[in-house]
């Protein structure tokens, strides 16, 4: 007798540790150069099978109708791939910001994709699955990719990539960015020089290179940029924006360094809040707002990696 249900299935977060706007194809979509890595921040979705064929949310995302959610429509995509009788009831627990840049809307599509082959028995390859992906978003094939990747095209050309152990401090500013008004941008730079995997495997961190969204980003939204010059002061070292924002991070050795960096930044926002009046605060320790600080772990492989026939 097969599993009628899936429970606290993940969907984890990834970060852009560079992204190139190289090009700008003839129907509008734009070539990128990038490479994805999984992080321990997840979203988390339940999965219950039903008889009758339909779809059905247990949960609400405002703001988001349900022809419109991606969970939704990797469902009906891969009914109707499949040819399955076979319906569910979903749920989701979000944790990843939306409108962070960190893909949890894609994370949230592709867990369902992967869950539901699973618990349908629909059988489909680690490929199928991908080629449903793509149309559903560009960073949906990476999640059920599985590994860290070098990305090209617009996001689906994948090459495995095997990366050091490191944490991130993800920092989210108080902003939420609406991904087409960034590449929709007239000042956004979309000639950079292509790279080869290989120069990004000889430094395969998040100095290499850089994210062509900061610029328009930044400009558009000024807390962002206040965020990441005032976290850049206090831990002296590089910050980089996820995708096309708002989320910061910034890249440790190891996840307890990053989480050090965690406690000391809650610490000295703490102080902040504490003064008697903000004009008393030095411009090291006034703090801007943030909605989320977490330390988080770069992980090996997607928690569902062993879930598809490759």
């Amino acid at each position: 007798m097969t599993c009628a249900t899936l429970y606290d299935v993940p969907a984890p977060a990834k970060l852009n540790l560079f992204l190139h706007v190289v090009g700008r194809r003839a129907d509008g979509y734009h070539l990128l150069q990038t490479a994805f890595r999984f992080i321990d921040l997840a979203d988390t979705l339940d999965f219950e099978r039903r008889p009758d064929g339909a779809i059905e949310r247990a949960y609400d995302l405002p703001g988001v109708a349900p022809d419109d959610d991606l969970v939704v429509r990797a469902a009906r995509a891969l009914q109707q791939a499949s040819g399955t009788s076979h319906g569910a009831r979903i749920g989701l627990v979000k944790r990843i910001p939306q409108g962070g840049g960190l893909g949890g809307g894609s994370s949230d599509a592709a867990t369902t994709l992967i869950a539901l082959n699973r618990l349908w028995n629909t059988g489909l390859s680690r490929r199928e699955l991908m080629a449903l992906a793509l149309p559903l978003g560009a960073d949906v094939p990476v999640f059920v990719f599985g590994q860290p990747a070098f990305a090209q095209g617009v996001g689906e050309e994948l090459a495995a990539v095997a990366l050091p152990e490191a944490g991130y401090l993800v920092a989210q500013p108080d902003a939420s960015v609406p991904t087409a008004a960034i590449f929709g941008a007239p000042d956004l730079t979309r000639d950079t020089k292509s790279v080869k995997i290989a120069d990004f495997l000889a430094y395969p961190k998040a100095g290499f290179g850089k994210n062509d969204l900061e610029p328009v980003a930044f400009a558009r939204y000024p807390e962002i940029l206040r965020c990441s010059e005032w976290l850049k002061a206090q831990l002296q070292a590089p910050v980089r924006m996820s995708g096309s924002g708002a989320c910061l991070f910034v890249e440790f050795a190891t996840q307890a360094q990053a989480l050090l960096a965690q406690q000391e930044i809650t610490a000295t926002m703490r102080v902040a809040a504490n003064s008697t009046t903000r004009a008393t605060c030095t411009t090291r320790s006034t703090a801007p707002e943030f909605r989320l600080i977490q330390a988080c772990a770069g992980l090996a492989e997607h928690p569902l990696w062993h879930w598809i026939a490759s």
